[in-house]
């Protein structure tokens, strides 16, 4: 199942071209620099703006459809998704409680998706429901927010860039709620950002636009990875494995993490025994050997062959490794890739000083 759109239109000399099928069963990420036109295009899907040259539709079912011989325009609130903004909009003489109860007194109680007890716990709101709104901390009124955006049991959620304005703390203290709904919910997540590190940890695909044009799009795994992107050259360029839990070393204070790739050791996490996690290696932290080495304080060694070598700068080369079909990357000195002759072909062990698990 998909979202369709096609967008040609241009506004203050902003010129927008996009054509795309999003997959609606994932969580999206739109990716790309400010002035780039995410959140012009997340408008548009919301039908926030009649927007001429536009055709949109939602498995199937046609929201806008300007064609000469069939208009349509499917207004917002008939849409039936939420919209999370940067800046939170809740009603700032009702408490907590009673902005959540909004989203859902605007459905039937049979209709499938998450309840306000179920968004409250996940959100971590229990003791703030009897507070008013213009008490709380900024991270405090997005959480809110993004509680009564899923009480009103969207068919589409949309979110643009909701972390954005808000400190460090917040930032991972939502994200880490964000990441954990992501397997809750089962509806699409479309997700506005310019910070690589919540597209990692949150997205399935990537939408990378630029100028107002769709640059590529893919797996956020093939995006962050692909050689001819600077996301791949930038000091955070960096490579996401899925895992699964394998087991926890008592002794060591250690989790294992099985791959494709192999096993990685990281500091113990408490997550059970099978569960799916994320593991980022930045490519910084990720050095390679001829031959595999024994006396080293690296845990995770594993076998690879370079697929693509490319410059990274003045004094650096970027080299994308098939680590058993998964990419993984490396930023290596020009001086040592001559020296050890790192070329396409060679067969090498990527030593990967540490990952964080996501």
């Amino acid at each position: 199942m998909t979202l369709d759109i096609k967008l040609t239109s241009s506004v203050n000399d902003f010129d927008l071209n996009i054509d795309l099928s999003l997959n609606t069963s994932k969580v999206t990420a739109i990716f790309g620099p400010s002035g780039s036109g995410k959140t012009s295009l997340l408008r548009a899907i919301a039908g926030l703006g009649n927007r001429k040259n536009a055709s949109i539709s939602f498995n199937g079912e046609v929201w806008q459809n300007h064609s000469a011989d069939n208009r349509v325009f499917v207004p917002s609130y008939k849409r039936k998704l939420a919209y999370v903004f940067q800046e939170p909009s809740l009603f700032e003489h009702l408490s907590v409680m009673v902005n959540i109860e909004y989203g859902a007194k605007r459905v039937s109680a049979d209709q499938e998706g998450i309840s306000p007890e179920e968004a409250i716990e996940s959100l971590s709101l229990a003791k703030l429901l009897q507070r008013d709104v213009n008490t709380l901390s900024g991270g405090e009124r997005q959480r809110v927010a993004i509680a009564r955006a899923l009480c009103s049991k969207p068919r589409v959620l949309l979110m643009d860039e909701p972390l954005a304005a808000l400190d460090d703390a917040s930032k991972k203290e939502i994200l880490k709620m964000l990441v954990t709904l992501r397997h809750q919910l089962n509806i699409p997540i479309i997700y506005v950002s310019h910070s690589i590190d919540e597209v990692a940890r949150l997205a399935d695909d990537v939408v990378l636009l630029e100028r107002g044009s769709v640059v590529t799009s893919g797996s956020v795994q093939s995006i962050l990875t692909q050689l001819d992107l600077s996301l791949a050259h930038d000091s955070d360029a960096e490579s996401i494995v899925d895992a699964v839990v394998a087991a926890h070393d008592d002794e060591f204070g250690l989790t294992y993490l099985d791959s494709k790739v192999g096993r990685f050791s990281v500091l113990r996490r408490e997550f059970g025994q099978g569960e799916k996690v994320r593991v980022m290696v930045s490519a910084k932290d990720v050095s390679v050997t001829l031959n595999r080495q024994r006396d080293t304080s690296i845990l995770n060694i594993f076998p690879a062959v370079i697929t693509e070598v490319k410059e990274a700068g003045p004094s650096h080369v970027t080299l994308k490794l098939d680590a058993n079909e998964v990419v993984v990357l490396a930023s290596v000195t020009k001086k040592s890739a001559a020296i050890m002759r790192l070329e396409v072909g060679t067969s090498v062990y990527l030593q990967a000083k540490s990952v964080a698990l996501l």
